[in-house]
């Protein structure tokens, strides 16, 4: 054998070496990605670290993809300037507002950045400076943020005008305020009434009704020191939490997983799903509305509801694993370390998550509770 080995070129020897390490690596990963099954649209976003004192996600943002697709922007951001990664579901509903996720400024920064619409032509700067305003405005607002809301519209001016008047916001400020700044502001023609229902009040500088507008998008309470909080009720644990899991377990032996399955009307009658579009649908069984069905992803169902310490997991609670991604497979937890998913090899299932099986050791410990 020595002698042949000798007989064969050394390239042709080092050639050979190298097809068959490669073809060693193509079946490591084939073997993974058969382990796993769990692919879902990878927005290439990167860890986010949760800002103690609020979880993301608290509340719900109702938003379009467009504006969802900023969410790890504002999420950076809002780490980047120490502002309580809560608030960022209220900013999506902000920037739903100011530009529904559209155009360079989505949220509309450039006149507190550089004091003129149109100078900021770069969507990332946008949101950096469009956070750091907010949080600012927030600051100033004594954390009260319906006023921080208004301010956002009106300007600063606004929360002086209300420290004189009360110090807590309310809509009948706004719109005297609105009336006295239109007063000022109606000689040069630049300004007209947003709404119809204004006009008879002159209430034409800004948008009087700007925190309603805003609040349409995210569906949640505030507290009273100013931060978004979760629903008080109709959350996934407890009771609903029992529903849902019900709901998710008529699919047992009904479907099978396909990666992006489960965003058609089609796809949910042949029982085609994958992991989120599962979830999606188990919830919408019992009257809740976690997202789109065309457009819902790990990605954005993490951005929902409240953020539970697993410690405090009750069943019904929506459970993360850190799979081919960060975050790239999800389930209902059921109780007793086992959740109800769609995975891979299985279809819709009871799966363990205990320490030592594979979902175990994938799971990250990020808890919502819808």
């Amino acid at each position: 054998m020595h002698i042949v080995l000798q007989l064969i070129p050394k390239k042709y020897l080092i050639g050979g070496t190298l097809i068959l390490l490669g073809l060693s690596g193509l079946l490591l990963m084939s073997t993974i990605v058969a382990i796993t099954g769990e692919f879902e649209k990878d927005s290439q976003q990167s860890e986010v670290t949760e800002i103690e004192g609020g979880g993301i996600g608290v509340g719900t943002a109702n938003v379009s993809p467009e504006v969802m697709k900023y969410q790890p922007l504002l999420e950076k951001y809002a780490q980047k300037h120490g502002l309580d990664a809560s608030y960022v579901p209220i900013m999506m509903a902000l920037m739903m507002q100011e530009s529904g996720g559209r155009g360079n400024d989505p949220m509309q920064s450039s006149e507190s950045f550089c004091g003129s619409v149109g100078c900021i032509s770069s969507p990332e700067l946008s949101v950096d400076k469009g956070v750091l305003h907010f949080k600012s405005v927030l600051e100033k607002a004594h954390y009260d943020l319906k006023l921080c809301l208004q301010s956002y519209n009106f300007g600063g001016g606004f929360i002086n005008y209300v420290l004189k008047n009360g110090g807590k916001y309310t809509p009948e400020l706004a719109i005297s305020f609105s009336q006295l700044q239109y007063q000022k502001v109606k000689h040069t023609g630049n300004y007209h009434c947003v709404r119809p229902e204004m006009v008879p009040y002159s209430a034409c500088y800004g948008d009087a009704k700007y925190v309603d507008a805003v609040l349409k998008y995210y569906t949640g309470t505030i507290t009273a020191d100013g931060k978004p909080a979760a629903p008080a009720s109709g959350g996934s644990g407890g009771k609903s939490g029992v529903k849902v899991i019900d709901a998710g377990k008529t699919l047992i032996g009904k479907t099978r997983y396909v990666f992006g399955g489960g965003r058609s009307q089609s796809d949910i009658n042949a029982g085609r799903f994958d992991c989120s579009s599962f979830v999606r649908w188990a919830f919408e069984q019992v009257g809740m509305n976690v997202g789109p069905m065309s457009g819902v992803t790990t990605d954005t169902l993490k951005t929902q509801g409240q953020a539970i310490n697993p410690k405090d997991m009750k069943p019904g609670d929506v459970v993360f694993f850190d799979t081919y991604k960060i975050d790239g497979h999800v389930g209902i937890y059921v109780g007793n370390n086992q959740f109800l998913g769609c995975q891979g090899k299985t279809g819709v299932a009871i799966a363990s998550m205990a320490k030592g099986t594979y979902f175990g050791e994938r799971f990250n410990g990020r808890v919502k509770r819808f």
